[in-house]
């Protein structure tokens, strides 16, 4: 904490000492600069003022243009409806309703326009609101005015017996006469009255284009004078700037820290590190706004925070030692363009510190360092850790699990990746591709075997690792993996990965030492099976019930035992991730929320029928259908001459799923493809029985 002096009351303070200073050479250097920008203001204002009022008073003048254009055109149908009327009476015809209107509303408009030019009051504009019209002052508008009043009112007087029914003939033969002879030194008079109140419009006009040509060279004027008072300012200002800025430069250009100030409108400062460039992967610029920098570089989150935590560091009241522990920007990953141009992934650190004077936050000095290495070395230390405790867990998942089935399955796990690697050892490009595509098939059915048992013995790593081996085989199959030969070249270390981890549990399991034993009886491939429809189905989000009576599996010979266990686990798999539908269907379709899944193992005379029943969504022909015809492996002419039986039967080929996306438990259209094949090496055969909506039933018969 900094100590705090006691000053004497008669001694000014220096930075208040500054701070008046400051003020007074401001005010003195710019002097006649403010004076020029008030002269401006003030020009401004009364070219504003000018401009507004003109404006209106020709506002004013059109609308009295239009009233008097209109007094003409009343004049002359005023004349008309008096000749309708006097020709009716001449026929000897009614008068129309219609033309009467017309005459009265005509003569009232004309005689209210005329009464408000001579003394201004409000009249019915063109659109029939109100309007005030000003009396006419010109002495040209008053001589016609006066002109006008001589002609209308004895106009008017013989027009007054027509505004009410029942007049004579002798009231409209007199109106007519008059009109005749007096209608066109009216309509004269009319016709030059509406020319000087144009005239009058037009003198306004060019008044207020003088008024603004005036300001506008006046302001000018004034605006090359401030620019002229500016730059001879400027350029002192600049010549006294720039040599405190090379020393500034040189010690910038030199650290390898990103280093800026940030104002407290949160604008990067007029100095800045080269490494700061670099850094923030784009070319920056004093006064830009650090957050819009920020923008592209973090998320939305971390902006938000990092706006809170800059504004609690420029509030003084704030202790910073408080508030250094939270800062959202210590540590970010950011994506920034190298020197190349590329985008590449970066974790940078920001810390800031207060630059202070008399007790005010006045800037914030920000240190930038690219923190990527550190932080990918913390990254590698935590996977590794991952890595072993995953190790560790599937280990000890290992020692919890039954003897003989861990033993079982190590066994095959090894004798199967052996195969797998040998089969890949002899394959090569030069084979054909056919022949390759083959091989790679046999390995995705070995492998995803495999990782069939192994999730079934809860041996999540050795399965997930599986998992990732099967992708790789998938793309090679399905040609995402380039040039063939290269992409064989890969595959050797993930299987050598997959043998260690066999190899270890080999170690633990002490197999060295022990020939495999059986197991002992059949609760442990039924509580084997019950696991792992738990985890599939957590994983799947579904709710399964299931009733697994599979032990009569201890009484198989080995090999086909193990070939008759990876057959319901694939149909098991198969039934929670095709064929159960999710709670919130089930309950949409009326059925119970949890499904029922029934796996059971039995002898039938001279033969084993392992069957496998779900109460879930059934097979759907048409929507196989759909996915073959996705998939391209027919036309739609072709699948219109395949039977629904033969269309289901597809199920079984190789690569074909209904699964929208790839998990770890669906999606490559292995699994069936495993149970077909395994079937044929038992020599057995697969019944198949499903109703849509209902349920559906895989029966595998092999011969005791």
């Amino acid at each position: 904490m900094a100590a705090v002096l006691p000053l004497d009351p008669g001694v000014e303070a220096p930075a208040a000492r500054r701070a008046r200073s400051r003020k007074k050479v401001s005010f003195g250097k710019y002097r006649e600069i403010i004076i020029a920008v008030a002269f401006f203001l003030l020009f401004d204002l009364g070219v504003l003022v000018l401009n507004f009022y003109t404006s209106f008073k020709i506002d004013q003048d059109t609308v009295a243009i239009n009233l008097a254009g209109r007094q003409r055109y009343v004049s002359q149908r005023i004349a008309r409806t008096l000749l309708e009327l006097d020709a009716a009476r001449a026929a000897d015809k009614p008068f129309k309703p219609e033309t009467l209107a017309e005459l009265r509303g005509g003569t009232k408009i004309w005689n209210q326009s005329h009464e408000a030019f001579k003394n201004g009051g409000t009249v019915p504009g063109g659109d029939g609101k109100p309007v005030f019209l000003e009396a006419v002052t010109s002495p040209r508008g008053r001589e016609l005015e006066q002109a006008m009043d001589v002609l209308w009112k004895p106009y008017y007087a013989r027009l007054q017996p027509l505004m009410a029914d029942g007049f004579s003939r002798e009231h409209l033969a007199d109106a007519l006469a008059y009109s005749q002879a007096n209608n066109i030194k009216l309509l004269n008079v009319a016709n030059d009255f509406v020319t000087e109140t144009q005239a009058i419009g037009g003198s306004r006009a060019a008044t207020l284009r003088m008024v603004q040509t005036g300001g506008i060279l006046l302001a000018l004027a004034n605006f090359a004078f401030i620019l002229f008072k500016f730059l001879r300012r400027l350029q002192t200002s600049d010549a006294a700037i720039e040599a405190a800025n090379d020393e500034n430069r040189e010690i910038l250009q030199a650290v390898r820290e990103g280093l800026f100030l940030l104002t407290p409108d949160f604008k990067l400062g007029s100095q800045l590190s080269r490494s700061a460039h670099s850094l923030f992967g784009r070319n920056l610029a004093p006064g830009q706004d650090f957050f819009e920098l920020l923008r592209p570089l973090v998320s939305i989150k971390t902006m938000t925070d990092a706006k809170d935590y800059v504004q609690l560091l420029f509030a003084p009241h704030v202790k910073e030692q408080l508030v250094q522990g939270i800062n959202p920007l210590s540590e970010v990953e950011a994506m920034v363009k190298n020197r190349l141009g590329q985008d590449v992934k970066r974790h940078l650190s920001f810390h800031f510190n207060r630059v202070q004077e008399g007790g005010a936050v006045r800037h914030l000095l920000v240190t930038l360092q690219d923190i990527s290495a550190r932080v990918e070395l913390e990254q590698k230390l935590q996977s590794e850790r991952n890595r072993s405790q995953k190790e560790f867990d599937m280990l000890l998942k290992a020692i919890d699990a039954d003897p003989a089935m861990l033993r079982q399955f190590v066994a095959r796990a090894e004798e199967n990746l052996l195969a797998v690697n040998d089969m890949l050892r002899s394959t090569s490009a030069a084979h054909g591709e056919a022949a390759v595509l083959k091989r790679i098939d046999d390995a995705r059915r070995s492998i995803h075997a495999i990782k069939g048992d192994a999730g079934a013995l809860g041996l999540t790593t050795l399965a997930a690792q599986a998992h990732a081996f099967e992708d790789e085989l998938g793309r090679i199959a399905g040609g995402a993996g380039g040039d063939m030969g290269n992409a064989l070249l890969a595959l050797p270390m993930p299987l050598e990965e997959l043998l260690n981890k066999v190899a270890a549990l080999k170690s633990l399991t002490g197999l060295q030492r022990a020939p495999a034993m059986p197991v002992q009886g059949g609760r442990g491939y039924n509580s084997l099976f019950l696991d792992m429809v738990r985890e599939v189905a957590a994983d799947c989000g579904k709710d399964v019930a299931a009733n697994v009576q599979v032990g009569a599996l201890a009484d198989l010979p080995t090999a086909q035992g193990d070939l008759l266990r990876e057959i319901g686990i694939q149909l098991m798999r198969n039934a929670i991730t095709h064929g159960i539908e999710a709670p919130v269907t089930r309950a949409d379709t009326g059925k119970p929320k949890q499904g029922q899944l029934a796996v059971k193992l039995v002898r039938a005379e001279s033969e084993w029928v392992l069957s496998v029943r779900d109460d879930g969504a059934g097979l759907s022909a048409p929507r196989i259908r759909r996915k073959l015809l996705e998939l391209g492996w027919y036309t739609a002419a072709q699948l219109e001459n395949f039977d629904d039986r033969q269309i289901v039967s597809h199920i079984f080929k190789p690569g074909f799923s209904t699964a929208a996306t790839v998990s770890m438990h669906a999606g490559r259209g292995v699994g069936l493809d495993v149970v077909n094949a395994n079937v044929q090496k038992l020599g057995g055969r697969i019944v198949l029985a499903s109703t849509p909506g209902e349920f559906t039933e895989f029966k595998v018969r092999i011969p005791a």
